[in-house]
């Protein structure tokens, strides 16, 4: 099966779709995981919240820039389009 060259990385050809997670993301994930884990609420649950605001953000532009495939840097921007959408909606 032919892979398009919209998942391939253009320096190196190899297919990149999923990677492991990198330090933003794994901040969002641990973010995400102590707020279903322990439902704080407060200042820490809005501590929280704005670190894993900002660690998805981080993720999203570093990808639109650096992104390994013209897939990743996409996904970066459909991320980032929806986390300014949802700070637009939230107020």
């Amino acid at each position: 099966m032919r892979v398009p060259r919209f998942f391939r990385n253009p320096e190196t050809s190899r297919v990149v779709v999923a990677q492991p997670p990198n330090l933003p993301l794994w901040i969002y994930l641990a973010t995400v995981v102590v707020r279903f884990a322990l439902r704080p609420d407060g200042a820490i649950a809005t501590g929280l919240t704005v670190v894993a605001s900002v660690a998805l953000a981080w993720w999203a532009i570093a990808e639109v820039v650096d992104g390994d495939s013209p897939f990743r840097r996409v996904l970066g921007a459909v991320v980032l389009a929806g986390w300014l959408l949802g700070l637009l909606l939230t107020r």
